[in-house]
């Protein structure tokens, strides 16, 4: 008996520390966004973009110069190259599309929209990662979508072109999400972060050409505690979904 219970015990764990990751993980993502926000009053949002990422992959390259020798800790280790690309193209277009939306939608309207992500990681689980989900996440789906439709408000208000921009962010980043999820199952979470900063940047730096404005020292500051803190919350979602599907993880991230 007690043999069997301690695997119960141990994946019960798992999943407390899976939902609290993730909370964490949105909490560092709060602070983050505010910042791209008042970063939008001098640089474009895709020059922020950018920078995001320049110094995301500025703050995890002492970690990598000492993991990127060996067998058993190199970073650059992993037989799923492709699927690190797919999850930086989806990782491309969900930031400029939300860095856009926090420009050009009142931050409370935008990040309600972008609540839709849940409800499009939910249906991505099942569908494509064949995790269960039981009626109970699927009526939490249903109700946050309920919730969508009373903020558009369709009927009642114009609904302006920008309001897309966060629920197309939210649909990027459910994929990205689940290409999370997938890669979890094989790759280090120091991996998945070192392919995830360093992928999208050349993509980013030539997007950013078009838009370049030189920023204040005091922004540039503000886009570096930006990449250290769309870090530190990538590290904490990683790990969350590394110990929980996704479909039951990510609702913590309201």
């Amino acid at each position: 008996m007690s043999g069997a219970a301690a695997p119960a015990g141990s994946a019960a764990r798992n999943v407390v520390a899976g939902c609290i990751y993730v909370t964490l993980a949105s909490a560092l993502f709060s602070i983050m966004l505010s910042l791209v926000r008042i970063a939008t009053a001098e640089l474009h949002p895709f020059e922020i973009a950018f920078f995001r990422f320049f110094f995301g992959g500025l703050f995890m390259l002492p970690y990598i110069l000492r993991h990127s020798t060996g067998d058993t800790d190199n970073v650059w280790r992993s037989a799923r190259l492709r699927t690190h690309l797919a999850r930086s193209v989806f990782t491309v277009l969900a930031t400029l599309s939300w860095f856009s939306a926090l420009a050009a939608l009142p931050i409370a309207q935008a990040v309600s929209l972008n609540f839709t992500a849940p409800l499009f990681v939910t249906l991505g689980a099942a569908l494509i990662l064949g995790e269960v989900v039981r009626i109970r996440r699927w009526a939490a789906t249903c109700v946050g979508f309920i919730g969508v439709l009373v903020i558009l408000r369709p009927g009642v208000v114009t609904i302006e072109p920008a309001m897309g921009l966060p629920i197309l962010a939210a649909a990027f980043m459910a994929g990205s999400v689940l290409f999370i999820k997938s890669l979890s199952r094989t790759e280090s979470v120091a991996t998945i972060i070192t392919y995830q900063n360093l992928l999208p940047l050349p993509a980013f730096f030539v997007i950013a050409l078009f838009v370049w404005t030189t920023p204040t020292w005091q922004t540039l500051g503000i886009t570096a505690l930006i990449g250290l803190l769309g870090n530190l919350a990538h590290i904490c979602l990683t790990r969350g979904f590394a110990l929980a599907d996704a479909s039951l993880v990510m609702p913590f991230d309201y």
